[in-house]
């Protein structure tokens, strides 16, 4: 110990000759609890500072004008060509859609080859000419091909979904979609056949399933997309929804009762219209705003009041106007949606990107075969 205590006071003093103007620092307690730095050691100064988040907007800058110009040339082929010309003007539509929608200043790219298209129009056409002629000659042969297609309908909206995801790209990477036929029976079959046998009751868990499927299985490069929603949220807005029908339909029955029944027929007629933008918006905003992509996020504020408007005045100026108004019908919609949209970016959206690239090239483009069913998410 007179060692310990000689070697001490060596220190002290060789310390105080260092430094002749600067106090001794206080000793800490021994029982002082050790402390951990709470940044990875691995990161740099620059990744541990604090994520930065901004709401990017989604932006559509075409004109019914422009669309116009492509709309009539593609009514007019597909009359000449007896409607095969029909694969050539939805890609031509496609195109100009994610061509004018924006995020970050870059917009998408719709990629499909019309000929695939065309190709798997031609076996479904087959397939249907085949079920009606059995049909005709004999009846319980239809029903027997209707169970067989059955089994691969599953098949079939995992081919279309598959073929719309890697067909679309924004910044030069291609979406995807790794949904399994299992999965898909249980969302496309199993779940809708529960619905109807609980009289609906299971109807909005039936939506969730297959909501979760879609969003669950699809991917921008190798980040896959996460739906956060629960089968409670859907349970909610549905029961909103029947408050919304219940209320219409008494009110209804009121102004019938007290005014004249075309007056009950006019109150119907605006509740079906509010059901409509009620569903309409409400059920996109649940979606995308349950809807993450790694860190990022979506914003959807959709108007159920603005959408019935939208709607109602687009089929009154189509109906007017003998269809011509079609063009800048659908670029009001996608306008009016796109405004109602946002990118939750957390960090660098141009980082991401990059990182995407370097992974996603590996990523083997399986187009296959093109089976054209209007299979969308909202």
């Amino acid at each position: 110990s007179t060692n310990r205590g000689t070697y001490a006071s060596r220190r002290c003093a060789s310390l105080a000759r260092a430094s002749p103007g600067a106090a001794a620092p206080p000793a800490e307690p021994m029982s002082a609890p050790a402390r951990f730095d709470a940044a990875e050691p691995t990161r740099s100064a620059a990744q541990q500072q604090a994520t930065v988040r901004r709401l990017e907007p989604v932006e559509f800058t075409g004109s019914g004008s422009e669309f116009f110009g492509i709309w009539i040339v593609n009514i007019f082929l597909m009359i000449l060509t007896l409607g095969l010309y029909a694969p050539w003007a939805k890609v031509r539509t496609h195109q100009y859609f994610y061509g004018h929608t924006q995020i970050d200043g870059a917009s998408f790219q719709y990629l499909a080859d019309p000929w695939v298209i065309f190709r798997g129009r031609l076996v479904a056409i087959v397939a249907l000419a085949v079920w009606v002629l059995v049909s005709e000659l004999w009846p319980m042969g239809s029903l027997i091909l209707m169970g067989l297609f059955l089994p691969a309908f599953p098949w079939i909206v995992i081919r279309a979904l598959k073929f719309h995801a890697v067909n679309s790209a924004y910044r030069n990477i291609r979406f995807d979609f790794r949904g399994g036929y299992w999965q898909a029976c249980m969302a496309m079959l199993v779940w809708p056949v529960l619905a109807m046998l609980s009289l609906m009751i299971a109807l909005p868990l039936s939506i969730f399933k297959t909501h979760s499927f879609m969003v669950n299985n699809s991917y921008f490069g190798t980040m896959p997309f996460r739906l956060k929603a629960s089968a409670g949220d859907y349970y909610v807005f549905f029961l909103r929804v029947i408050a919304v029908v219940v209320g219409f339909a008494v009110l209804a029955a009121i102004v019938s009762n007290l005014v004249h029944v075309s007056a009950g027929i006019v109150v119907g007629v605006i509740g079906y219209l509010a059901l409509f933008g009620y569903f309409m918006a409400g059920l996109t905003n649940l979606v995308f705003n349950a809807t993450v992509l790694g860190l990022h996020g979506f914003q959807s504020t959709l108007s159920k009041r603005r959408m019935v408007w939208i709607f109602m005045t687009n089929s009154l100026l189509i109906a007017l106007t003998l269809g011509f108004f079609t063009p800048w019908a659908k670029v009001r919609m996608a306008a009016y949606r796109a405004s109602c949209t946002e990118v939750a970016v957390h960090g660098d959206l141009d980082s991401f990107v990059a990182s995407e690239v370097s992974q996603a090239s590996a990523i083997g483009q399986e187009l296959g075969d093109a089976f054209d069913l209007g299979v969308s998410l909202v």
